[in-house]
């Protein structure tokens, strides 16, 4: 029987019978009843495509699909410890921003070509993953189709047949833990050739026939892509999940406000927006559960499941100081971007983290001693594009030190300096 039951009642979540976050002592009564999560999108990912052998053999490992999963479920406790109470996992894994232009190269063998079988070996790795995270107090995201894979399946009816393959082998679990995502985005790339569910009214549909392939175990819904809703997928989904990427904080408030004024009284979860975490303000003021979304540490296999130093770390501070309404404490910045086999193919993807990166007015960057960059909004990236992708850095031949200067809100400004090593 499964240990981590969950209901909705309005906008609350409940975790055996108990509002989340209730159960810690001292913990505001704000946060009752939101679900902090973070994207572990590629916890079961694997890449069948001989082309990739060899691909995701480096950050100083060798990816294995089991080790990469056991390596998730290891780090669960530290996770909960700070206040995630759900992790989204792709059945079909997400993109690797930083390895590839074009993600559909990958093929993470999830589902036969017709959508009627699952592989065991993703079937084996999300169970483990469902049954850590039941033994914990977690809730499983599990997120079916991405846009991405699209072109492994034959057709749009074989797609629609892999959702219900797969909502039938979670009915059939003993976990009661999960909650359905239909599709990541499912109005973005590849989705668009398919009605049933580039549509509003096809995914709504789809939707419904989720619930009842998985006989109304499980909450279910499906994300847009950043920004995006429609009230139709709201008015049929038991959870409104949403993404944030590209939204600052104004416009995520805004966005939030929106779906409130149309889909009132029922729970909101962004599971994937940024490295933003400042959003974290936004989602308080609104009684809406926000979701962690590192797209270098947590999307890049072989992943590194841990809390790592710079933004991984100050985002766990910060959940857990949100939790347990703490007062500020004294800042702290991290140039993260230079660890050691952190490179993908000697690009490096440089950032200025920060406990409070709303105290930063800017950050200049500068390669020995010439100016290559500033950057005004948070996340403070080398080579910005948006909240959660940035270009890479490419160190000049006879480079040799790195330095970030750090101008803070208040008239201070700081140097961060590392050597560059190859």
């Amino acid at each position: 029987m499964s240990k981590t039951q969950y209901k909705i009642l309005g906008e609350d979540f409940y975790i055996n019978n108990r509002l989340t976050y209730s159960e810690i002592p001292e913990s505001d009564s704000k946060v009752h009843g939101l679900l902090f999560n973070g994207r572990w999108i590629q916890g079961i990912f694997n890449d069948i495509n001989p082309d990739n052998m060899n691909k995701y053999d480096r950050f100083g490992k060798k990816f294995d699909c089991d080790q990469n999963t056991d390596d998730l479920i290891r780090n669960l406790p530290q996770w909960y410890e700070k206040g995630i109470r759900a992790i989204t996992v792709g059945l079909q894994g997400g993109g690797p921003i930083f390895t590839y232009s074009d993600w559909t190269v990958i093929d993470t063998g999830c589902f036969s070509k017709d959508g009627k079988d699952m592989s065991d070996q993703h079937k084996k790795n999300l169970l483990k993953i469902i049954k850590a995270c039941d033994e914990l107090g977690i809730l499983v995201i599990v997120s079916i189709l991405y846009q991405a894979q699209e072109h492994l399946f034959r057709d749009g009816v074989a797609i629609v047949q892999g959702v219900r393959t797969a909502c039938e082998f979670l009915a059939n679990t003993c976990y009661d833990n999960i909650i359905i995502e239909v599709a990541n985005e499912h109005n973005v790339g590849n989705f668009s050739k398919h009605p049933m569910i580039g549509t509003s009214e096809g995914i709504a549909n789809l939707i419904n026939l989720a619930r009842e392939w998985s006989n109304g175990r499980f909450a279910v819904g499906s994300s847009p892509g950043g920004g995006d809703f429609d009230k139709i997928i709201g008015d049929n989904s038991d959870v409104i999940l949403i993404h944030g990427n590209t939204l600052r904080r104004q416009e995520y408030y805004d966005f939030i406000c929106k779906i409130k004024s149309v889909c009132p009284n029922k729970p909101i979860v962004c599971n994937e927006d940024s490295q933003m975490f400042s959003q974290l303000a936004v989602s308080y003021a609104t009684h809406t559960s926000w979701g962690y979304y590192n797209n270098f540490t947590k999307q890049e296999p072989p992943t590194d499941w841990s809390i790592t130093k710079g933004e991984d770390y100050f985002f766990s501070k910060r959940l857990e100081m949100l939790i347990l309404a703490k007062p500020e404490i004294e800042n702290e910045f991290y140039l993260q971007g230079f660890e050691e086999n952190c490179d993908i193919d000697g690009r490096y993807y440089v950032k200025l983290a920060s406990l409070y990166p709303e105290k930063i007015n800017y950050v200049e960057f500068y390669e020995d001693e010439h100016l290559i960059y500033t950057a005004f909004d948070e996340p403070f990236m080398l080579y910005s594009l948006t909240t959660w992708i940035q270009n890479p850095y490419i160190p000049t031949n006879g480079a040799e030190v790195f330095k970030a200067i750090v101008f803070l809100h208040d008239g201070r400004k700081l140097e961060i300096t590392t050597e560059i090593e190859r």
